[in-house]
């Protein structure tokens, strides 16, 4: 049997060459089959390979269409790192908060770090287990609704991306199972290639993740392990109640199943319990300073359960995914004196304030966000696909992210984009939202 490989291979050359023009519709897995002479399954394969490699999305109950927009590119330990459309002039994929007074506030926290008598101490190598110090400042930092992590759970890495690819290193072999939301966050997808396992898309509804869809998925094939977003789902901005997570904790025990649970945005939610406080014994709490404080000085914080932190500091030290010293005493000292603090509440109401542009610009569309995100989730209206109209929005100077860029499975894109509301000053932001409502109202 001819390998999908090859095949995908000469159907990537017609995309390339243009024979296979963008926004094209490939023919259905089973026509494709019958044509070539292979099985279902290969045809699926071929089409998997496609969508893996960001030259077709597909669309549920429409087919697998020729991308019209250049296909996101991203690495696994690092932030997406696009290559827009050359007219593009205002970025609302990338989504990193800062707000004014901000530098000034780090700078006055890293001034005694400088001291010479100072310097030597915090530029030395520290393990995954950090210091004393940092434990203790973390643990206070990550507490709230009756959760405090102890300080011996917890472990650093360089950043939040580094400590999801080292705790799911440990929990999953190669060809091993992690159970996803349908929508999830995209470089969790390359990581998941790179340590060899499968992510499977799982049901969500309006408070995220359906324990049945877990329970469904574990029997269908066991799962290795879950990872989600139950506090300020990304893209969709989802928060699940205190109900829907005592139910999922009660599934995860009954399956035996570990779980990742990812809080990178939950410092923007003011309210709520953690899902890790009703299975503390199943959940690896994934945390960290690069949305709270600034991207390019930042740790990632790993609450794991007491068992775990020899295996998960392992993991991080043999993949290098450990904190640098500075950046750990520096992030020590910013929680310690309330900047963290500050910084906090300032991006809380600057991301309240962005949403309220949302709001009043998008009022007439079917926009999903939460009020206090930093992001939006646009379900676009009819005719218009994803791919069709990130692409027109780039040719009239506005990057968005398609929904293929979030969707787990070949099958699984929705015709919605998400907007990051963070990187751009407000009016800017402002007009590239008028910009991409006056295109939503036209046609493809």
């Amino acid at each position: 049997m001819e390998d999908y490989r090859r095949i995908a291979d000469r159907l990537a050359e017609e995309i390339y060459s243009g024979r296979l023009k963008a926004g094209e519709r490939l023919p259905p897995q089973r026509v494709f089959a019958r044509r070539r002479s292979i099985a279902g399954s290969t045809a699926g394969r071929v089409y998997g390979e496609l969508v893996r490699r960001g030259l077709v999305v597909g669309e549920v109950g429409r087919g697998t269409f020729v991308r019209a927009a250049p296909p996101p590119s991203g690495r696994a330990l690092a932030e997406a790192a696009h290559d827009h459309d050359p007219r593009t002039t205002v970025d609302l994929e990338l989504n990193y908060p800062s707000v004014p007074g901000q530098s000034e506030l780090m700078a006055d926290g890293l001034a005694p770090l400088l001291r010479a008598d100072v310097l030597g101490e915090v530029t030395r190598t520290v393990p995954a287990t950090g210091t004393a110090a940092a434990r203790e400042a973390v643990a206070g930092l990550l507490a709230g609704s009756g959760w405090r992590p102890a300080p011996g759970q917890l472990l650093f890495a360089g950043n939040g991306r580094q400590a999801i690819a080292g705790v799911l290193a440990t929990l999953v072999r190669p060809g091993g199972r992690v159970g996803v939301e349908a929508l999830t966050y995209p470089l969790v997808k390359e990581i998941a290639e790179r340590i060899g396992c499968t992510l499977v898309p799982l049901a969500t509804d309006e408070e995220g993740l359906r324990p049945d869809a877990v329970t469904a998925a574990h029997r269908a094939a066991p799962l290795s392990a879950l990872y989600v977003q139950p506090t300020l789902h990304n893209p969709t901005g989802v928060t699940a109640g205190d109900a829907r997570k005592r139910e999922l904790a009660g599934v995860v025990r009954d399956l035996d199943l570990p779980v990742v649970e990812d809080r990178i945005w939950s410092f923007l939610h003011e309210e709520g319990v953690p899902f890790a406080a009703y299975a503390p014994e199943r959940v690896h709490v994934v945390d960290g300073l690069s949305k709270r404080v600034a991207p390019g000085l930042t740790v990632g914080f790993l609450v794991v359960p007491e068992e775990r932190v020899g295996a998960v500091g392992g993991a991080l030290r043999s993949g290098g995914w450990t904190a640098g010293r500075f950046a750990l005493e520096a992030g020590t000292r910013w929680i310690r004196d309330g900047t963290v603090e500050r910084l906090v509440g300032k991006k809380r109401a600057d991301a309240a304030r962005r949403q309220r542009v949302v709001a009043e610009l998008l009022d007439t569309f079917t926009v999903r966000a939460d009020p206090y995100a930093y992001y939006a989730w646009w379900e676009l209206p009819a005719p218009w696909r994803a791919d069709t109209f990130t692409a027109a929005a780039a040719a009239r100077g506005v990057a968005v992210t398609p929904g293929a860029a979030f969707a787990v499975g070949p099958q699984g894109a929705p015709d919605a984009v998400r907007l990051g509301l963070a990187s751009v000053p407000v009016p800017v932001l402002g007009q590239a939202l008028r910009t991409l409502r006056d295109v939503a109202r036209g046609r493809p």
